[in-house]
């Protein structure tokens, strides 16, 4: 399932657990997608280890003049879907903010950068890029080990958590609920750390239902939105040396650093919570995308529009070549209804959080070669949904479950039959956070589309319509670059009276900040498209479906911008690679409408940090 994060560090040690009927070590030799990071930890190199290794060979540079008092260490660095991977880069491990300040002016003094790491759960190369040679002036900052305090702030009238960058979502969540404190949505997975969060405007599914009143510390843009106040380390123009310096949400340049794609270091954030809210969560795999898809004024009163006008709160995963999604609605419910199953935990999904041997058995298929059964993968993974919110999984998890069984027409007709229903009640955080480390790694493209509410079928139609003629032109000529799924979410735009502090700005380079010459545009439509890794056609088919939307949403009825922590900026070989995409397409979509925005942003971010040492060369290329 798709998840919204920068940063991210993942199984850093020992073998990883194997669920019932997956060889994961098997699986891995072909693709890195199916169960984390295989190479992950060859082993950690001290520095007396890169002494001792340069006696003999030069490849292993230790840092000049390294700050005492700070671990510092070599360590293979991968990302969520193993696309992006690098041997061996100099890694540490500082115990407080006052450390980064430390570990930035030494770079500065040396000529090397840093990047701030956490569960590595992304796509994008923000952090760094694919194959960093080992000798790179590059420093990884962990900060999960230590930087991840979390503590109550605000008032009792309005109520807020203080937490360092390193925090978990999981962890700040769990906070808020001993408090009795909630937030409207969040991203799903529990494994990405607040920094990561707030650097790439991380986000999860929600607007008003109808009828709905919002709540005091309650809103329905990003969770970089809630922040009242911040502390960064900026360049300091009259010492000449890197500081801590706390911006309050009220001052103009606190809305670069909001959003920042990792060009600046956050150590700590104030976000503004409001009391937490029961929740309802009812998933069904039994209405045909011929209806949740259609065109507005079709569906037969199941339209995505329908669903989001009940509820406000909607999820729909489709998976490739399959009739029937998979859709969540999320709703207020004060009281748990009757036919509700009450959970008090996240991660209520056990069939989405390991992987049953018939799905292992199929994907080491494709990634061996077997490409096209792509339309069996994604049957298969329909049914492995609805069989494990039918209660009906048990069977599957046995290693002696034959595919055929699973695909039989008896098991389909069943399964409709039984009406395909799953009801779930508790807290918020139970609800909302439901991806763990352990599902299915696929790699992913992400936009946003700003819209009406009023057009929010308009654009899910024009989205999936597009999606399908594409993998049928694709499947015609004997392709199959996507074996995946379609997920779709709907939030509103970033509203700074949400946090609370008057004069807030709304974050710069949120994908969802609101459009000056269009006030009517009120909603974002999120979507990816997700595929196994390397799988033969995906930039390819990548790019043929970002051409259409960028031609689709023009910004005359809705517009398109990129998902920060996802895929963009396709050519036929490559996602985040095209000149015209990233010099062009994408600084224009924060311009268009006039207002504060692309080039606000990069001239804060520039004065804070005028030697770059928190960048890399692709944010070098991308924020100019």
């Amino acid at each position: 399932m798709g998840s919204d994060s920068y940063d991210g560090r993942a199984d850093t040690g020992g073998p990883a657990a194997e669920p019932s009927g997956l060889t994961r070590r098997r699986l891995l030799a072909g693709s890195a997608a199916l169960g984390g990071a295989a190479w992950l930890l060859r082993g950690i190199i001290t520095p007396d280890d890169a002494e001792a290794a340069g006696a003999r060979t030069t490849a292993l540079p230790v840092p000049p003049a390294f700050p005492s008092g700070i671990e510092l260490y070599r360590q293979a660095y991968e990302n969520w879907a193993g696309e992006i991977h690098a041997d061996q880069l100099w890694t540490c491990t500082p115990h407080t903010p006052e450390d980064v300040v430390t570990l930035a002016n030494w770079a500065h003094a040396q000529g090397w950068r840093l990047r701030a790491q956490g569960h590595r759960h992304t796509w994008a190369p923000l952090t760094v890029a694919n194959a960093t040679p080992a000798s790179t002036a590059v420093l990884l900052v962990d900060t999960t080990s230590h930087l991840t305090a979390i503590s109550a702030a605000g008032t009792a009238a309005a109520p807020a958590v203080r937490a360092q960058a390193g925090a978990d979502m999981e962890s700040l969540l769990a906070h808020l609920a001993g408090r009795g404190l909630g937030v409207t949505h969040c991203p799903a997975p529990g494994d990405v750390t607040l920094g990561g969060v707030l650097a790439i405007g991380g986000h999860g599914t929600a607007i008003p239902a109808a009828g709905e009143n919002t709540q005091p510390g309650h809103g329905y843009g990003s969770i970089s939105n809630l922040v009242t106040q911040l502390t960064a380390v900026v360049w300091d123009q009259s010492t000449g040396r890197y500081v801590l310096r706390t911006f309050d949400r009220a001052e103009a340049d606190s809305a670069a650093f909001l959003v920042n794609l990792g060009r600046s270091f956050v150590t700590e954030a104030v976000l503004r919570a409001g009391a937490d809210q029961n929740l309802r969560c009812v998933s069904r795999i039994d209405v045909p995308a011929s209806e949740l898809f259609a065109a507005p004024g079709g569906g037969n009163g199941r339209s995505l529009a329908d669903f989001l006008e009940q509820s406000g709160r909607v999820e729909a995963i489709w998976f490739a070549f399959t009739e029937f999604p998979w859709l969540k609605s999320w709703s207020v419910a004060p009281e748990r209804p009757l036919s509700s199953r009450a959970v008090s935990q996240p991660y209520n999904y056990p069939f989405s959080d390991s992987i049953p041997k018939p799905v292992a058995d199929l994907a080491g298929q494709l990634v061996s070669g077997s490409w096209a059964l792509a339309p069996t993968f994604g049957q298969l993974q329909y049914l492995i949904a609805a069989l494990g919110l039918t209660g009906d999984l048990s069977d599957v998890l046995l290693s002696g479950t034959l595919l055929e069984d699973l695909l039989s027409l008896d098991v389909v007709t069943h399964l409709l039959a039984g009406g395909l229903r799953s009801d779930l009640w508790g807290p918020s955080r139970a609800l909302l956070q439901y991806v763990r480390p352990t599902t299915l790694r696929m790699t992913a493209n992400g936009y946003a589309v700003l819209a009406r509410r009023a057009d929010v079928q308009w654009v899910v139609n024009q989205v999936t319509s597009g999606y399908q003629r594409l993998l049928t032109q694709y499947q015609e000529r004997g392709q199959f670059p996507i074996n995946g799924a379609v997920e779709i979410r709907v939030t509103g735009l970033e509203s700074p009276a949400t946090c609370g502090v008057p004069g807030a700005r709304p974050p710069l380079l949120s994908a969802i900040r609101a459009r000056p010459d269009h006030p009517e545009w009120d909603v974002a439509v999120w979507f990816d498209v997700l595929t196994l890794p390397g799988t033969p056609g995906m930039h390819q088919f990548g790019r043929d479906l970002e051409q259409f939307l960028l031609t689709t949403f023009d910004g005359t009825r809705a517009a398109l911008r990129v998902e920060w922590s996802k895929g963009w900026a396709y050519t036929a070989d490559a996602a985040w690679a095209d000149p015209e995409v990233l010099g062009r397409v994408i600084p224009n979509s924060y311009r268009a409408g006039g207002g504060p925005g692309w080039d606000e942003a990069v001239e804060v971010l520039d004065r804070y940090d005028p030697n770059r040492v928190f960048g890399n060369p692709f944010l070098d290329q991308l924020l100019r």
